[in-house]
């Protein structure tokens, strides 16, 4: 690849991490007057819209419940709508810039999770990264000092579920077609979230209709620009932009939520920030790359 394409991947992951920056923030505005798990099922089905352009040549709406392995394949389904109930609960409890600080645990999850059930051999350097991103969260949390809220663990469950949802990515590994794979999330969502907002389910209002629009459509549109992005630049490179999002979190949450970043938030989120940095550039020296895309 070329120098220019290189810079246009990385562009084009800058505008796709800015697009599910102010999806997130349209959760966030919808304040929780619907259920998490409502507003996933709609965000997600309203999301469809964008699924064609997701499609790779061949593909066809079927592909997306077609896979190599079921067993796997259900997993992602669940995990990925657990995750989008999680993020959206944890904006809507939190200020954007302590929610994303607890999902972006989620590389340091990914390693445990691969100790675990890959059974990759991690050296003394990625076990120092993932202390290094729990600290951060100790630091951001203060265990003790503050009462740690239904936010705290919508983050921590959004950051698990799509840590397993990478390593089921690895495991399954390159024969996994892109309707699969977008399939199990999309449908994950859709589907368990819609059957737990039956009893409870409430007709949005308008201005949550546009809200619920800007979350489902920015968020697919913003997974279709990354893979285009992958496609210019090595997703070594183009993972490292997902840490704008801390940017525009911190910017948004300041502009339009009256949120404060306070000097202990500020020390977490470099040590988190640091912590996934490190783990990129440790998996792109083994050849391994994290895929660059946080629910």
């Amino acid at each position: 690849m070329s120098s220019d394409q290189h810079l246009r991947g990385v562009l084009i992951a800058f505008l796709a991490f800015f697009a599910y920056a102010v999806s997130d923030a349209s959760v966030k505005a919808i304040a929780g007057a619907i259920p998490a798990y409502e507003s996933a099922f709609l965000g997600t089905l309203i999301g469809l819209a964008a699924l064609p352009l997701a499609l790779a040549k061949g593909e066809g709406f079927f592909d997306m419940v077609r896979t190599t392995n079921r067993p796997l394949w259900f997993v992602r389904f669940v995990s990925s709508a657990l995750s989008s109930v999680g993020a959206i609960v944890a904006f809507t409890h939190l200020s954007m810039a302590e929610a994303f600080v607890l999902i972006f645990l989620m590389p340091s999850l990914i390693i445990v999770l691969s100790v675990v059930f890959l059974k990759e051999r991690v050296g003394v350097r990625r076990w120092s990264a993932v202390l290094i991103g729990f600290a951060g969260v100790l630091i951001v949390l203060r265990p003790g000092f503050r009462e740690l809220t239904v936010g705290h663990l919508g983050a921590f469950i959004c950051a698990l579920g799509a840590a397993v949802s990478v390593v089921i990515l690895r495991a399954m590994g390159p024969k996994e077609t892109n309707a699969s794979l977008f399939g199990a999330g999309m449908l994950g969502a859709i589907v368990l979230c819609g059957l737990a907002s039956i009893p409870t389910f409430q007709m949005p209002t308008r201005i949550e209709w546009v809200l619920l629009a800007s979350y489902g459509l920015l968020a697919a549109v913003a997974s279709v620009l990354l893979i285009h992005a992958t496609a210019e630049a090595p997703a070594s490179l183009v993972g490292t932009t997902q840490y704008s999002q801390m940017i525009w979190a911190v910017l948004f949450g300041y502009l339009f939520f009256g949120d404060d970043v306070d000097a202990p938030m500020a020390a977490g989120i470099a040590l988190i920030v640091g912590s996934g940095m490190l783990t990129l550039m440790r998996e792109k020296k083994r050849g391994v790359v994290l895929p660059p895309q946080v629910p």
